[in-house]
């Protein structure tokens, strides 16, 4: 389409200012790239899926798609900002009239950061109706007491959606009954019972566990119904491995470009080692894979957009997409050889990142096992 490759040409353009070095130094330095989110957020970027009515663009998952490859194919790290990207997942579809008066025009301007995504435990991980922090009405708020892990940029936002139980396990009265969804104000959260942690990590991603000590949360900031939260999170979910999906394209078509390049480049014996078969197969059959994998990435954006059922296409196409990067990540290693060991052709960082996208936001088994159940209809395994 037409408008996304202007998209893509626009968000190039603010990528060449912040080259593969900027990412390098903050890869190095565990820095927050604050100057790159505050360029994508002025350009309107950030906000291409807030409505115009409440200051963003107006634009769909497919498009943010778009911008988000872009800013992986560049050699940068999407997922220092993505986040405000897929959370809206969850607002606009469940987010009351004042909740969006509120938030969302100052989202879209930047003066608001809504960053993280708080749903994971560090004893109950990807098994999230099971999750043991809970939220207990009390008047006209809620007391926050738990524990999350693996939290990224509480830091460096505002605003972050949670995932708590407002009723006990015992008394559900289904699997996904009693989890609640909140907007939580972070500023100042550390002076209100907020214990904040961060993790050191092989990959820049800012991530923390979070402690919660008697938390208040004005009832007003529930999001959604009470009870009904995992519906809410599901919303975001989906944009997230629809959106993660795309990044992973980008980062998978970056290696392509690095190893096309490099074979084109590189003289060994005399000749372009591209001209070996054992070299340019790999990097023609990653093209193809990424290619394959692309098209599920924007089928399920296409009906998210569409507000169709897509649960089954955003796990698939975050799983080929985060295949598709990985394959391309270590044919460009190969390629380079041991020069692709070197901080300086910046190959290993990205192969870092992408690496995460197995496991993460979900990881590959458990979209199998929701493959296997829920679409080819075989028994449960768990």
């Amino acid at each position: 389409m037409e408008h996304l490759e202007e998209i893509r040409l626009s968000v190039r353009a603010i990528c060449d200012s912040f080259d593969e070095d900027y990412w390098r130094k903050l890869d190095e330095t565990r820095g927050y790239p604050t100057d790159f989110v505050k360029e994508l957020t002025q350009s309107g970027f950030l906000g291409c899926l807030i409505p115009e009515e409440y200051g963003g663009a107006g634009l769909g998952l497919i498009e943010a798609c778009a911008v988000l490859e872009e800013v992986s194919r560049s050699g940068g790290h999407p997922g220092a900002a993505h986040a405000q990207m897929y959370v809206m997942g969850s607002v606009l579809r469940h987010g009351s009239e004042e909740q969006k008066q509120k938030y969302l025009p100052a989202i879209a301007n930047g003066k608001l950061r809504l960053q993280s995504f708080a749903v994971t435990e560090p004893t109950t991980g990807t098994d999230t109706t099971s999750l043991k922090t809970t939220a207990k009405r009390q008047g006209d708020k809620y007391i926050i007491n738990g524990q999350k892990v693996w939290i990224s940029r509480v830091q460096h936002s505002d605003l972050m959606v949670l995932l708590a139980r407002t009723k006990p396990i015992e008394e559900r009265s289904f699997k996904t009954d009693g989890l609640s969804c909140f907007i939580i104000d972070l500023q100042g959260a550390e002076m209100r019972g907020l214990a904040i942690k961060p993790i050191d990590a092989m990959i820049n991603h800012h991530s923390c566990e979070l402690f919660f000590d008697d938390f208040e949360v004005p009832a007003e900031n529930l999001l959604g119904e009470e009870h009904k939260g995992f519906k809410v999170i599901m919303d975001g979910m989906n944009a997230e491995r629809v959106l993660i999906g795309a990044e992973c394209i980008g980062d998978a078509r970056y290696f392509i470009d690095k190893a096309k390049n490099y074979a084109n480049e590189r003289l060994v014996f005399d000749r372009p080692i591209g001209q070996n078969q054992g070299v340019a197969f790999p990097i023609a059959q990653s093209y193809a894979q990424t290619q394959a994998a692309h098209l599920m990435v924007e089928k399920a954006a296409q009906l998210f957009d569409a507000n169709k059922p897509c649960g089954a296409e955003a796990n698939m196409a975050k799983m080929l997409a985060a295949d598709a990067s990985w394959k391309a990540g270590d044919v460009c290693l190969q390629t380079h050889g041991g020069f692709g060991m070197s901080r300086e052709y910046h190959i290993e960082r990205k192969l870092r990142e992408t690496r995460l996208y197995q496991i993460a936001p979900i990881s590959t088994n458990l979209i199998l096992s929701y493959l296997s159940e829920h679409v080819l209809g075989m028994p449960r395994s768990f």
